[in-house]
């Protein structure tokens, strides 16, 4: 809602801010419950990133309240705190471990799950001004390489890494992890991950775009061609948005166009897009990275 409030019709302006305020009140009173739920399931990985994501955009929102912008810096730090504690002993993060059921996880990290962190952190360092510790930052990193292939694909986590050729390490399995990855190294100055390297996945992501929709809104995880999981698809794409915001401006426009003509035909008859049964919140989670995706394509 922050990110599409700057573009929604004026009408919608008071609606819009409503939405945002229930929002950001609920996560105020509940951020700081997050936790690991059992010693195998880490889902609050996932939590502590998107909600840093959500702290950066409300504290830019806030740009005439100075109490409300330390609140919501200090909210982020908790969160930064809670990534350090969860980060694994190999680095970087997953959101399973199913290995000794340590306090700090020890089992395998995964690729995709790292850098999801790794670009929250960054936007936390860059936008709120708030610090990380670099050590973890560097194993992070030197994990997402163990697990990159020449072609910038990457393995689904590192248990896989020494299997480069199993169907969910190769291309059409990767295609919902590549943009992220890349994005994630570039972000922290990779040189390797060039414009060219960019281009070239989003293309792949575009042209191949129908090994990813065939698991979409399969029930069973990694049951489709190339292991892929339904719920990659949006995923994939609102980091593919992100990715094409990394190229000078006048190489854009074609990648936006090709995104928007994927996304906007997937809308549901309610308003909504989703990509998998997820719980209770399938709807939720595709809406806004379709949203976000597509306030990309403007």
């Amino acid at each position: 809602l922050c990110e599409a409030e700057a573009v929604a019709p004026e009408s919608q302006a008071g609606e819009i801010d409503a939405a945002i305020g229930r929002g950001e009140a609920w996560l105020l009173k509940r951020l700081g419950q997050l936790r690991r739920a059992t010693p195998d399931a880490l889902y609050n990985v996932w939590g502590h990133a998107y909600s840093i994501q959500a702290l950066v955009r409300l504290h830019e929102r806030a740009s005439a309240d100075s109490p409300r912008r330390a609140q919501l810096i200090e909210l982020a730090r908790g969160q930064l705190e809670m990534l350090q504690r969860y980060a694994f002993i190999a680095g970087g993060w997953s959101y399973y471990d199913f290995g000794a059921g340590t306090q700090r996880p020890s089992d395998s990290p995964m690729s995709f799950c790292t850098a999801t962190v790794l670009i929250a952190i960054h936007e936390a360092q860059e936008q709120l001004g708030v610090e990380f510790p670099q050590r973890e930052i560097d194993k992070a990193i030197a994990s997402l390489h163990r697990q990159q292939k020449p072609d910038f694909t990457y393995a689904y986590g590192e248990y896989l890494r020494m299997v480069p050729m199993h169907l969910v390490n190769r291309p059409g399995g990767s295609l919902g992890r590549s943009q992220v990855c890349n994005l994630a190294l570039r972000l922290f100055g990779d040189e390797r991950v060039t414009d060219d390297v960019i281009k070239a996945w989003l293309n792949r992501l575009f042209a191949r775009n129908g090994w990813l929709s065939i698991g979409r809104k399969r029930p069973v995880p990694h049951e489709s061609h190339f292991y892929v999981a339904g719920y990659f698809y949006y995923y994939g794409h609102f980091y593919a948005a992100m990715c094409i915001e990394q190229l000078p401006d006048d190489r854009r426009p074609y990648f936006q166009e090709h995104l928007a003509n994927i996304l906007l035909p997937l809308q549901e008859k309610d308003g909504s897009w989703w990509d998998f049964p997820f719980y209770n919140y399938h709807q939720q989670y595709g809406t806004a990275m379709a949203v976000c995706s597509l306030v990309r394509c403007l």
